[in-house]
Formats: structure tokens, sequence, C-alpha cells
């Protein structure tokens, strides 16, 4: 397994503050904050903190053959921090960073996380770098495409979309981008009024918008009324 050359400022997922239960049984690894390396387990490493975190996880979860487990366990801690009450829980720098590590112990066990997900998470309580987890869960979804040829879609819809028909626009966007496997999020969005968008591509920056919404605005923005000339 590749690791990062440790340095004065590297942290160790092998942290002896967290307790045995957290801890990696085998293939601790050290994550260097002050000079991110590049060609990391074959993906570009982010220059940022957050790409520099999610690369490290990514190498860990290869490393032990769990890279989809790993990515589920993202994914439930993203739905996690998406409640603001949670997220300025653990971004609070004046709550006791013990307190924050019960929450995760319980949290670890509720959602079943791998051990090496809860220690990461430990980690960035103890790094005071968890304030930064929702820009690390989008890097690491971005290393984790990458690892695994994957597009990532997200489907907005006025009401929740039938399984069958998010197979059939997860195949479209195969056509579309060549990629070996799609992965589907589905958004609730009732300004759309009816109909889906599928928003692909870097960053999102594909569009596909078969919503109603975009039906009205072109009927509106056909019918000039400026030209339109009155009898009186």
């Amino acid at each position: 397994m590749a690791s990062l050359q440790q340095t004065p400022t590297a942290l160790s997922l092998q942290s002896n503050l967290l307790s045995p239960s957290l801890r990696l049984p085998k293939n601790p690894f050290i994550l260097n904050l002050s000079a991110p390396r590049r060609n990391f387990t074959g993906v570009k490493m982010s220059a940022t903190v957050a790409g520099s975190y999610a690369a490290a996880l990514a190498d860990v979860a290869k490393s032990n053959n769990t890279l989809d487990s790993t990515s589920a366990d993202i994914e439930k801690i993203e739905k996690f921090f998406a409640d603001k009450s949670v997220y300025d829980f653990f971004a609070n720098p004046t709550i006791d960073p013990e307190k924050k590590r019960q929450v995760i112990d319980e949290i670890s066990k509720s959602s079943a996380l791998q051990p090496h997900t809860a220690n990461f998470l430990n980690i960035l309580i103890d790094s005071k770098r968890v304030d930064a987890i929702k820009d690390i869960v989008k890097e690491f979804e971005k290393v984790y495409n990458s690892l695994t040829d994957t597009e990532s879609a997200v489907v907005s819809s006025v009401v929740q979309l039938e399984s069958e028909h998010l197979a059939q626009i997860a195949k479209q966007v195969q056509k579309l981008t060549g990629a070996k496997n799609v992965r589907i999020k589905t958004v609730i969005e009732p300004s759309l009024v009816a109909g889906f968008t599928i928003r692909y591509g870097n960053a999102g920056s594909k569009l596909i918008d078969m919503s109603v919404k975009k039906q009205l605005e072109e009927i509106a923005a056909e019918l000039d009324l400026g030209d339109i000339q009155l009898a009186v």
C-alpha cells in the first residue's frame, strides 16, 4: 500500500487518542497535510486539505478491498451531516472533543460504519478539520468515481421516480458518457412543477431538462408581449 511521507505535521490514523475499538486492525496510514502528494494510488491528489483527506481514506479503503462499502459509509455520513444542528455541533470548537467522539461512536454503531471510517471521523475531530466534512465527501466521490470509472448523476423531480425510470436514466447517462458505472442521486424539487432534470459531468456541468418549468419558461419567452399592439 502506498503511503505518504511522514513529516512533523503528519497525522496517524492509528493515533493513541482513539479508543482501541476504533483503531485500524492493520494498514495504518499517514496523512501528510503540508505537502499533498501527486499520483496517489493512481489518482491525482487535490491540492486542498479536503482532497488530501479524501484521497487518503480512499487509499486505505482500496488497500483493504472495501472501496464500495467505504463509499456507502460516506453516503451515510453525508446524510448525517446534512442536518444543520449536527454539523454545527461538530464544527463548534467550544464543545469538548471527547463528547464529539462519543457521538461518533454511537453513530458508528447505529449506522454500522466500518472501523476505519469511524477512525477517520475521529481524526477529523482531533485535527479540528470536521468542519470540512462536506467538502471531503465531495472530494471522496471524485476519487471513488475516478478509481471505478463511475459517472454521478443527480436526478431532480417533483416526486420520487420509480426505480425502473431511474434505471433507464442511468442507461442514458452511461451512453452519453461512456462510463462503466453510473450512480444516481435523487432530489425532490417542487419548483419543477412536473417532469425531471438530470445533472451530470464535472461538477454537474451538463444538464438535461425535461421539466414542465422549462417548457413554461420557453412558452413565456415566445410570447413577446412587446410586439403586440392593443386596439384603442
